[in-house]
C-alpha cells in the first residue's frame, strides 16, 4: 500500500536536500538515489555523463516511448552556502508552520521530489501519452548541464510535445524569460614603481574606463531600450559583478579582471550587447594600451551564455498548462531557465511553472510551503490524468 502522497513528498525532499550538490561537487550519489528508486519501481531511465565522468542527467519515460509525449523539467545542484547565516544544517529537512527548510528547498528540489513522489500514480494510469522526467545537473553557473541531454533529445525519431520546466514561479505559468551571456575581461597592464607611475600601463584605470562605459549603457537601456511590460523588470539590464587587480599600493597594477553580465528581453540581445562592449573596448581603450607598451591589451573570454524563452501566449503548450495550473493568467521573469535551451536545441516548446518563490532561492534559510508542493502534485495529477486519455 502506498503511503499518503504528502508524506512521499517530504521523505523525497529530505533526501534530496542531503545530498550536497553545489555546483563544484559531484551529483552521481543523488543521481545513483534517484535510480535506485526508480528500478525499485520498475521504471528505466538513461543515464547522461559529463566529460569528467562526475556529473549526470537523468531521462525517463513513463509511458509508450514511441509517441511524443510531456517533460517535467528539474535540476539538481544547488548554490552554494558558505558564508551565508542559516539558523540550521542547510542540507538537512526542517519543517516548522508549514515550510520545509533547506538549500535547494525552492530551487528546485522540491519540484523534483513532487515529480518523483507522482511517479507511482503515472505507472497506475497506463499513460497513452507518456511524460519525461529530464533531471540536470548544473543550472546555475549557465545551464551546462542540460545541454548534452538536449543533443539527445533533438536526435530521437519522436520529439517531445512540450516541457514544464519547474524553477519557483509560485505555479504561475511563465511564458518568457531574459537570455544572458557573460564576459570576463582580462587586462594586461604594465608593472612599474608607484614613484613612476607615468611609465606604467596601468590596467585597473582602463578598466574602471570599461565599468563606467558598461554603466553608461545600462542607464541607456533602462532609458531608451526596448520594453517588455509582462517582465518584473521591463527592460534589458547590464551590469558589472567583479573586478579584482592590483599587488600593492605602491606598484603601478599590471593586471586587472572585470566580470559583467547582460540579460536581454530579445532572444540574441544579450551576446549583442556585450559583443558592442568588447567592439568598444577594441577600439576605444586598447590602441591606447598597446601605444604604451605593444605586449599590453584586453583578453576576452565567454564565461556564460544561455537564450531567452520566448512562448507565444497562445500557444498549445500555454493553454495547456493553464489548464492543468487552473489559472488564466501569465507573466515573464527576469532569472534565465533551462527553458529557452528546450526550445533552441531541440525545438520543445517549453513554459516554466513550479512551486515556491524565485524570493526564497539562494537566501539563507531557504524554505518552500508545503502548500506550494501540494499545488504543484495537483498540476502533476491534471496531467497523468491527461496523459492517460491521450493528448494530440
Amino acid at each position: 500500500m502506498q503511503s499518503p502522497r504528502p508524506v512521499r513528498i517530504r521523505k523525497l525532499l529530505a533526501d534530496l536536500v542531503a545530498f550536497d550538490t553545489v555546483s563544484d561537487r559531484s551529483n552521481l550519489p543523488l543521481i545513483a538515489h534517484i535510480e535506485s528508486y526508480l528500478a525499485a519501481l520498475g521504471v528505466s531511465f538513461e543515464r547522461i555523463v559529463d566529460d569528467t565522468g562526475q556529473k549526470a542527467s537523468l531521462w525517463v519515460t513513463i509511458g509508450p516511448a514511441d509517441r511524443p509525449g510531456l517533460v517535467l523539467s528539474g535540476h539538481t545542484d544547488v548554490v552554494p552556502v558558505v558564508g551565508q547565516d542559516w539558523s540550521h544544517d542547510p542540507f538537512k529537512l526542517v519543517e516548522r508552520d508549514g515550510r520545509l527548510y533547506g538549500r535547494g528547498t525552492t530551487d528546485m528540489k522540491g519540484f523534483v521530489a513532487v515529480c518523483l513522489a507522482m511517479v507511482p500514480e503515472m505507472l497506475e494510469a497506463k499513460l497513452t501519452t507518456p511524460i519525461h522526467l529530464a533531471i540536470s545537473y548544473d543550472e546555475e553557473i549557465g545551464c551546462v548541464g542540460v545541454r548534452p541531454m538536449l543533443g539527445g533529445v533533438a536526435k530521437k525519431k519522436v520529439k517531445p510535445l512540450g516541457c514544464f520546466v519547474g524553477e519557483p514561479t509560485q505555479m504561475q505559468v511563465i511564458i518568457g524569460h531574459k537570455g544572458k551571456h557573460g564576459v570576463r575581461a582580462t587586462f594586461r597592464g604594465l608593472a612599474r614603481h608607484s614613484s613612476i607611475a607615468p611609465d606604467g600601463v596601468n590596467a585597473i584605470e582602463y578598466a574602471a574606463e570599461l565599468i563606467t562605459e558598461i554603466r553608461r549603457r545600462a542607464v541607456k537601456l533602462a532609458s531608451d531600450g526596448a520594453r517588455d511590460d509582462l517582465y518584473d523588470v521591463p527592460h534589458t539590464t547590464l551590469l558589472t559583478s567583479i573586478a579584482h587587480g592590483g599587488a600593492a599600493l605602491n606598484i603601478v597594477p599590471d593586471h586587472c579582471t572585470v566580470e559583467f553580465e547582460c540579460r536581454g528581453i530579445g532572444i540574441t540581445e544579450s551576446k549583442q550587447v556585450t559583443d558592442a562592449i568588447i567592439a568598444w573596448a577594441r577600439a576605444e581603450l586598447e590602441p591606447a594600451m598597446k601605444k604604451a607598451h605593444p605586449e599590453c591589451g584586453i583578453d576576452f573570454e565567454e564565461i556564460l551564455d544561455y537564450p531567452a524563452l520566448d512562448t507565444s501566449a497562445d500557444a498549445a503548450i500555454v493553454t495547456l498548462a493553464k489548464s492543468l495550473a487552473g489559472r488564466n493568467d501569465h507573466a515573464k521573469v527576469a532569472f534565465g531557465t533551462e527553458a529557452g535551451l528546450f526550445v533552441s536545441m531541440a525545438d520543445v516548446p517549453s513554459v516554466v511553472i513550479g512551486p515556491g518563490s524565485i524570493a526564497q532561492a539562494h537566501t539563507p534559510d531557504e524554505f518552500v510551503e508545503m502548500a506550494e508542493l501540494e499545488k504543484c502534485a495537483g498540476f502533476v495529477d491534471r496531467l497523468i490524468a491527461k496523459c492517460a486519455e491521450g493528448v494530440a
